[in-house]
């Protein structure tokens, strides 16, 4: 009699650690991070590597218009709609090796220790790589997860320009990504993404892996505040209209706002520029960013009434005045139920302890379960720190993860007969 696969079955985790060390080599940062900028040629070269893996393991590959990579490994009954999973490769421009890596080379490690062991799955199973999840070149955040989900217009988004007028369009072609499977086309059984959590909270507790049963939603806005440049020396202060120090009392505000809406509510002004960014000029424009997030819809909304009454408060029309601009909406996001209890089941299968988590991070997993059944797998990151050069997780926590991660998805498409 055999043994059931849940007790044989486990992934490489000396293979895994290695492919994520060697991905973090091509744009790699003098403190150990990584800068792969979306539709860069540091994330062609990673789009190279990792795609001539994916081929490696025998799955064939396909990208779409908005250059989404998927790579699929056929299944049984290929008519099946395909348990898939992925993340993206783009970075932060001084982010880290795992954030998004992690989700991607887990998939393409289930896929390696499945050939391994000449295992053929009932559905198809594919590894997705999406498009400019990070969304610090080009605005809106997780644009081709968006597109594919019907949530951000495939009219928009090409369009969308980096600082210095680039575009998706031109540099989607640039780096050979511009795909021709048309937007939307591909359907999922079932999407689990594998991500570090980006947070604190299971190193603190001491647990390998998070069920994570949705996320909170955001709102991004723009704050504008408006003045009259002039000359630092001769411009007493009393008539000076001087907006940065309008745009510092209100972001005073607007950092307060979330504390009444704790422990889920969140607010960070993020992005900063000056006009006219000169030593000895009063400012007379002030841009920042504001991101604000909750876990429920009822309390985002008094945070964004809040953010709406401190702007009124700090505009004074004829002398310094306040414009708030809507970016992006991303509504809270519960994740299938029914998944989420498939990782839980794995969890406890294979003996690695576990807690239910939410995610306060956006992911292509929130709006890919727009579409289809999602969840996600987190595993611990050190002190929760992400976004950063020193973003680090280790061997065995990314290695447990994937081993969560293998286990669901054949539970979701089967394991055919021998």
């Amino acid at each position: 009699m055999t043994e059931p696969l849940s007790t044989t079955l486990r992934i490489d985790g000396q293979r895994l650690w290695r492919s994520l060390m060697d991905l973090a080599q091509i744009g790699a940062t003098p403190k150990g991070g990584n800068c792969r900028l979306a539709l860069t040629e540091e994330d062609r070269l990673g789009r190279e590597l990792v795609t001539g893996w994916l081929r490696d393991a025998g799955m064939t590959l396909g990208v779409d218009q908005m250059g989404n990579i998927f790579a699929r490994r056929a299944g049984r009954r290929d008519d099946l709609p395909p348990v898939v999973t992925g993340s993206h490769l783009d970075t932060q421009p001084t982010g880290g090796r795992f954030d998004g890596c992690y989700g991607v080379l887990a998939g393409l490690e289930v896929i390696r220790v499945l050939n391994d062991h000449g295992i053929t799955t009932e559905a198809p199973l594919e590894v997705v790589i999406w498009t400019n999840e990070e969304g610090c070149r080009f605005v809106p955040v997780m644009m081709g997860s968006g597109v594919h989900a019907g949530i951000i217009p495939l009219e928009d988004a090409p369009a969308a320009k980096d600082r210095d007028g680039d575009t998706v369009a031109a540099s989607l072609e640039r780096i050979g990504y511009a795909g021709d499977i048309p937007m939307g086309s591909r359907t999922f059984g079932a999407y689990i993404e594998s991500h570090i959590e980006q947070g604190p909270v299971l190193e603190a507790e001491g647990i390998a892996v998070g069920a994570v049963t949705g996320s909170l939603g955001l709102r991004w806005f723009d704050v504008v505040v408006t003045g009259q440049e002039a000359h630092a020396g001769p411009t007493p202060m009393l008539y000076r209209r001087d907006a940065l120090k309008r745009a510092a009392e209100l972001i005073g505000d607007i950092l307060a706002l979330a504390d009444p809406h704790q422990p889920h509510g969140r607010v960070t002004c993020g992005e900063f520029e000056l006009y006219p960014n000169s030593r000895n000029v009063i400012p007379g424009r002030v841009t920042f960013s504001v991101d604000i997030r909750h876990l429920e819809s009822s309390t985002l909304e008094q945070m964004e009434q809040a953010l709406r009454d401190a702007c009124f408060r700090h505009s004074e029309l004829g002398k310094v005045t306040v414009e708030l601009r809507d970016v992006q909406r991303v509504p809270p996001t519960p994740f299938d139920a029914d998944l989420v209890n498939l990782i839980r089941t794995s969890s406890d299968t294979l003996g690695i302890p576990y807690r239910d988590i939410e995610t306060g991070a956006g992911h292509d997993a929130v709006f890919i379960s727009r579409v289809a059944p999602t969840a996600m797998i987190f595993v611990p990151c050190e002190d929760g720190i992400s976004h950063n050069e020193s973003e680090n997780a280790t061997p065995e926590d990314l290695e447990a993860g994937a081993n969560v991660l293998l286990h669901t998805m054949l539970s979701k498409a089967g394991v055919a007969a021998s």
